[in-house]
């Protein structure tokens, strides 16, 4: 197969035969201007698709049909609250009407809307002429009108009271309990469950509580929120979370190999920086012969025109070259000293730069701090409240922040997660614990929206519980604010939320132990400072979603701690993010997508002048939209009364400033329009677009631009990499783009743009990372192993024709740092492209190799005429060899060289060189 052309999914198709297509386009002959009718013909005769497909159906298939008249089984439907279900159906079925209209008025081809969708009161007709269900809320029984009682699976779980703690630690039995006695009393049961593995646990709890299977009990791959039982046919729908509470039969989940991945985006004219040679042009990958042997190469073109020609294998040597300016760096000459130069230059100033702040931090660490008791059974209470499963990340990044909190430290620990990802609740523990143990805690936010949100969410959470929560914004009054300052002076209040307005001088706590600082990138300098002096006798938690640059280089240098949550939550998905130009009909038919689907709508501006204008227009747009206004400088009551009637549904669509950027959490509102996108910031347009996709609803963000070709380069940059970082889980990866974009030039608060444009951005964070261990006495392993074999070892490009696809492989294969990870490195590329050549298999022989031979020290392997030469590290090693050597067949130890610590061995051998060595070495 050389080809192989996917296109979109269509829910129409063209038969084989056009005649009858023909005819019925005829037939509107009068109707329609006789210019579209000939320009449908010509798109039939051609078989392209056509425009207003989904309305020219009945054109294509005359015979439609609703979906359960096609159905030869007999079915039963069961129609929750009807009425409303009616009502829905008639508010869709006029956008439709409406829809047609304007499509008429345009000149296209509209048919019969009878013809391609059914009416409402049809539909309902439909319904009631068969045997079928209409359950309401309130499960009133009438037998004449239908209306049956559905009972909701909850109702049935606990029979006798139960506070919550017996509840929680009972609710397995409970679960299965009830799910044995809806078994035996005959009713179907279909349980909806999260994973393969709940399945079979259940399947094996019922087995030890029973000693049999049933089969009446139909598993369900996929989520339900809420189940139902219908005891007139005996039929029950339940989800494993209604019946055990919170999953308790997780599989374990993998995290990432790794999270920071070079090479992401290289591509031929690229400007790249070699360890050793210095600064280059990556001209592509290049299959030569090289004493006989093929192989893929990574060639690079150096001054004067002289090429590099660098083995996949020492990829690691190699990084992309990011600079401060935009200017293109100067090429370095191969076999000269300079590079070497300027490199030995950078790392002396670094040495000095690096001690001043490990100084600063090693101060911290040497005051005195203090120990937190866990409290378990009130902890285990309190995390009973919390509604969701814990995603892995979530639930690690937990258990690293009550260590670092019971431990006698100022912990300084930096939490980076997706919006949504669950930081909110790794706060509301730490918080928990740290006030449970009588300090106080201080939740620092960027805005006054944020503020009251984290007030009403830590309240409700924190006060069952005896611990008074306070709150700090200008939504307060005076009085409200004296009253909540005398009580953090007093110690009464435990927790207290608020903005900038937490750092002015009059507040004053009694006993602080933890501050938590969510998005300290949205600070000013003033306020930063004031930050320092909070710190200097406190444990600090600092969430972001795209950290500021200086707080994400510490972490990654590892002066203080950083977490990462990169698994979503169940169910959640990516949000399809959008660039366009701002268009009428774009806003118009986005808002109307939301709304039908009974969602809501951001729209924001980046200035307050315009979104007066921007509502009246989209009032124009979509007449029965119910459209707000919000920005920072309204007045306080006129905000909050206009951000209520949002929470509340009252108001459909909600123009605004970026004052949502932090802080809104709405699981309605799953569409956004950012204008001007071009002129908000990476971290800015991240936030935004993390006001929506909070449920398990597919979310959109549509960015619009005045003109897509008159952009700024670093606002193209920018869109550039929201548009790539649409995955979930992006938010450090962004952080990432942005130290790029801004060109880092103020690193860790020093201006190092020189250093850096010497040696690239990403060979300056590696130098600056092996400072930092060097200063802290650290053990640096700055050496690779090296093998040489007379096979041929390498990707063919009869196996992997694209050149960018095998050096992303080859990436892949550099990454890989476990035999597991080798192990699905094999698997990926079996999968992919099929079973393995030679080539590719001795690949990945020779990695795990090199995987065993670090770890064993050896610092190299080569294949010579009839024997093999092993080269260790440290001849201490020796002992460990001979004895492996002893017990292996089909080798014989020749000879042993000892100089300046190594131990050279050379092995005569009668097997494959490279088998041979697998097989020595893995014995080790």
């Amino acid at each position: 197969l050389e080809e192989l052309i996917i296109l979109p999914a269509r829910e129409a198709f063209f038969p084989k035969d056009a005649k009858e297509i023909y005819e019925r386009i005829l037939s509107y002959r009068g109707k329609v201007s006789s210019e579209r009718l000939g320009e449908f013909l010509k798109q039939v005769e051609h078989r392209k698709v056509l425009e207003n497909e989904d309305f020219l159906l009945p054109l294509l298939f005359p015979n439609l049909k609703p979906l359960f008249e096609n159905s030869v089984e007999k079915k039963l439907y069961i129609l929750f609250e009807p009425e409303e279900l009616l009502h829905k159906a008639q508010e869709f079925w006029e956008k439709i009407l409406a829809f047609a209209e304007r499509a008429k008025q345009k000149g296209k081809l509209i048919f019969d809307l009878g013809l391609l969708y059914i009416t409402p009161d049809n539909l309902f007709a439909s319904f009631e002429a068969g045997e079928n269900v209409f359950a309401r809320e309130s499960y009133v029984v009438d037998e004449v009108s239908q209306v049956f009682e559905i009972k909701e699976v909850s109702s049935l779980l606990f029979k006798k009271e139960l506070n919550k703690e017996e509840a929680q630690l009972d609710r397995v039995e409970q679960g299965f309990s009830t799910l044995i006695e809806l078994l035996e009393e005959g009713f179907t049961v279909y349980l909806f469950v999260g994973s393969h593995h709940a399945k079979e646990v259940i399947k094996a709890g019922l087995k030890t509580r029973c000693g049999k299977v049933y089969d009446n009990l139909i598993f369900v791959d996929g989520e339900l929120k809420r189940g139902f039982i219908y005891e007139k046919d005996l039929i029950s729908v339940v989800s494993e979370f209604e019946l055990f509470g919170k999953r308790s039969f997780k599989a374990t989940q993998s995290k990432p190999k790794s999270r920071f991945r070079r090479f992401e985006d290289l591509k031929p004219g690229d400007f790249v920086v070699h360890r050793t040679y210095g600064i280059g042009k990556y001209l592509g990958l290049k299959t030569l012969a090289v004493n006989g042997m093929e192989g893929d190469f990574l060639e690079i073109e150096y001054a004067d025109g002289d090429k590099l020609y660098l083995p996949p294998a020492r990829l690691d040597e190699l990084y992309p070259y990011v600079g401060v300016s935009d200017k293109e760096p100067k090429l370095d000459k191969l076999g000269k000293q300079t590079f070497l130069k300027r490199r030995r230059e950078v790392e002396k100033r670094l040495a000095e730069v690096v001690q001043e702040i490990l100084a600063i931090y090693a101060e911290r660490r040497a005051m005195p701090g203090f120990t937190l008791n866990f409290p378990a059974l009130s902890y285990q209470q309190f995390i009973n409240t919390f509604p969701y499963e814990e995603t892995p990340d979530q639930a690690s990044t937990i258990e690293e922040v009550i260590s670092d909190l019971c431990q006698e430290k100022l912990m300084e620990r930096l939490v980076v997660g997706d919006v949504g990802f669950g930081k909110t609740e790794v706060a509301l523990r730490a918080a928990f614990i740290t006030a449970y143990n009588g300090k106080q805690v201080a939740v620092l936010v960027p805005t006054t929206i944020l503020a009251e949100q984290h007030y009403q969410n830590f309240k409700e959470r924190l006060s069952p519980f005896g611990i008074e929560v306070g709150v700090l914004s200008r939504l307060r009054s005076q009085a409200e604010i004296k009253k909540t300052l005398k009580g953090l002076a007093e110690g009464k209040i435990g927790v207290v939320i608020g903005t900038h307005r937490l750092l002015s001088s009059d507040v004053h706590f009694k006993d602080l132990g933890l501050l938590i600082i969510d998005e300290e990138h949205r600070f000013g300098v003033k306020q930063k400072e004031r930050l320092k002096q909070l710190k200097k006798s406190t444990k600090v938690l600092i969430l972001s979603a795209t950290p500021i640059p200086r707080s994400l280089q510490l972490s990654l240098l590892g002066i203080f701690d950083l977490s990462v949550i990169e698994t979503p939550p169940p169910g959640r998905k990516s949000i399809i993010t959008y660039l366009a130009r701002f268009d009428r009909e774009i806003i118009k038919t986005a808002i109307e997508r939301e709304l039908a689907r009974d969602g809501q709508v951001f729209f924001v501006h980046p200035r307050i002048k315009g979104l007066a204008s921007l509502a009246n227009l989209i009032k124009e747009l979509v007449p029965s939209a119910k459209v707000d206004v919000i920005h920072g400088q309204m007045p306080e009551e006129v905000l909050e009364k206009n951000i209520y009637k949002f929470l509340k549904k009252e108001v459909d669509v909600l123009v605004c400033t970026p004052i949502i950027g932090s802080g809104i959490d709405i699981p309605s509102a799953n569409t956004i329009l950012i204008n001007r996108a071009d002129m908000f910031g990476l971290a800015d347009l991240y936030q935004l677009r993390g006001r929506v996709g909070r449920a398990d609803v597919q979310a959109y963000a549509y960015l619009l631009v005045p003109d897509l070709n008159n952009l700024t380069d670093e606002a193209r940059k920018r869109l550039r990499a929201i548009m790539q970082h649409t995955e979930l889980g992006s938010g450090f990866k962004l952080a990432m783009s942005d130290l790029k974009i801004r060109g880092a030039g103020e690193l860790l608060g020093l201006n190092q743009s020189g250093h850096i444009n010497a040696v690239g951005y990403e060979l300056y964070l590696e130098l600056l990372e092996n400072t930092v261990k060097a200063l802290k006495g650290e053990r640096i392993e700055d050496w690779e192993p090296e093998v040489n074999f007379k096979i041929q070892a390498y990707i063919p490009q009869s196996y992997v024709p694209d050149p960018e696809e095998r050096l992303s492989l080859y990436r892949e294969l550099v990454l890989c740092k476990t035999e597991d990870d080798l192990f699905e490195f094999k698997n990926l590329l079996e999968d992919k492209y099929g079973r393995l050549p030679k080539e590719a298999e001795n690949l990945t022989k020779i990695y795990y190799l090199k995987l065993l031979m670090k770890k064993h020290g050896i610092l190299q392997v080569e294949e010579k005429a009839k024997s093999l030469v092993i080269t260790l590290r440290n001849e201490r090693l020796l002992p460990r060899f001979r004895g492996a050597i002893k017990t292996a067949e089909s080798i014989k130890l020749e000879r042993v060289e000892t100089k300046r610590g190594l131990a050279k061995l050379q092995l005569a051998y009668k097997k494959e060189p490279l088998d041979l060595a697998l097989h020595l070495i893995s014995g080790l």
